[in-house]
């Protein structure tokens, strides 16, 4: 159990800076998710961790001393990899039991470590089987066997489920989750799928051009973003406006915002959820656009618009039996919850 502080990280490779003045602390026993787009930096900082890359600037600390001169393979952090990595030519057992190996234990406790991993991971029985009569799902959960049966001080996870169908995905985050809760091992879990963040971490870090955009618990970061790239990333709908006191005039309508905030160019930003497609015989609406496809699931409706800017919005919503949908095709209304709506400045 382990207290992590990446305290203003620093890596080059070459010119290109992967991450810059990165500070993240981590408490003891968290699932700490990264999160982000491709080559934002979330697995160099597991490699840091790790020990397998020295950055340019900063300090890796383990319960507040330093890891930095810690070999790799004395740090206590495993890393588990997108793929397997397992050894073709060795048996189940003997893929976990490696690491044990290569320490010296003994024959007996390496035995009985092995056995208990593999009955954490659901694979009791499977010790004599090669690699290759194992399904894709079951080749992760012995790699993740492997990690535990070290006892790390720390778990890093990059991407590990990216391969598999989206069943197996389901299973093995819950699978991981189970297993950290239970023997209170302090994880950081990389991934670019932010449902997968969502539904495996205790809190999030939203990682984008090697720094931190923002960091905290799954619902401040869907319901609060802290800038119009976080708010992009989590599934906002942004609309270009021009603001003036309280008021913000994009191509698709005005609005007249609580919040406070500096006149000029902005984006306003909204969940798509917070729309509502107005029926023919509706006329309020505070949206306009032209509605590109629309399902009638009778008391659902789900549809897609084009806004007059070319962004587009699609949602579901319920409605009243007797409501007239509008026509593909049609100019149609949109009703936005104006307390839902955000406004950030263009910077």
């Amino acid at each position: 159990m382990t207290d992590l502080f990446l305290d203003r990280l620093s890596v080059r490779y070459g010119t290109t800076l992967a991450l810059r003045d990165f500070t993240l602390a981590i408490n003891n026993a968290e699932l700490m998710a990264l999160l982000g787009p491709s080559g934002c930096g979330k697995t160099t900082v597991l490699k840091v961790v790790a020990g397998l890359l020295s950055p340019s600037g900063g300090e890796v600390l383990f319960d507040n001393a330093s890891a930095l001169a810690i070999p790799a393979e004395q740090r206590g952090a495993t890393l588990v990899f997108q793929k397997p990595l397992l050894f073709p030519h060795l048996t189940v057992a003997e893929n976990v039991g490696f690491g044990l190996k290569m320490r010296r234990l003994k024959k007996a406790e390496i035995a009985a470590r092995v056995a208990q991993a593999l009955e954490w991971v659901r694979l009791a029985n499977y010790e004599r089987r090669k690699p290759h009569e194992l399904s894709g799902g079951q080749e992760q959960r012995v790699a993740l066997a492997r990690a535990l049966v070290t006892e790390p001080r720390v778990l890093l996870l990059d991407e590990p489920f990216s391969a598999l169908d989206e069943n197996l995905r389901g299973e093995m985050r819950l699978l991981v989750r189970e297993l950290q809760q239970r023997l209170r091992i302090t994880t950081i879990f990389v991934t670019h799928d932010q449902r997968e963040a969502l539904a495996i971490a205790d809190r999030i870090a939203l990682l984008l051009d090697g720094r931190i955009e923002q960091c905290g618990e799954a619902r401040d970061l869907l319901l609060n973003p802290c800038s119009a790239h976080a708010a992009q990333f989590f599934g906002w709908t942004l609309l270009a406006g021009e603001r003036k006191g309280q008021t913000v005039n994009t191509a698709a309508g005005k609005f007249t915002l609580s919040q406070p905030g500096e006149d000029g160019p902005c984006n306003l930003a909204f969940r798509p959820e917070n729309l509502r497609l107005c029926s023919p015989q509706e006329t309020q609406g505070n949206l306009t656009g032209k509605l590109e496809s629309l399902i009638d699931y009778g008391a659902r409706w789900q549809w897609r618009v084009r806004l007059p800017g070319g962004e587009t919005v699609e949602a579901d919503q319920e409605h009243a039996p007797d409501d007239q949908h509008p026509k593909v095709g049609s100019d149609v209304n949109l009703r936005l919850r104006e307390n839902a709506v955000r406004c950030f400045p263009c910077v």
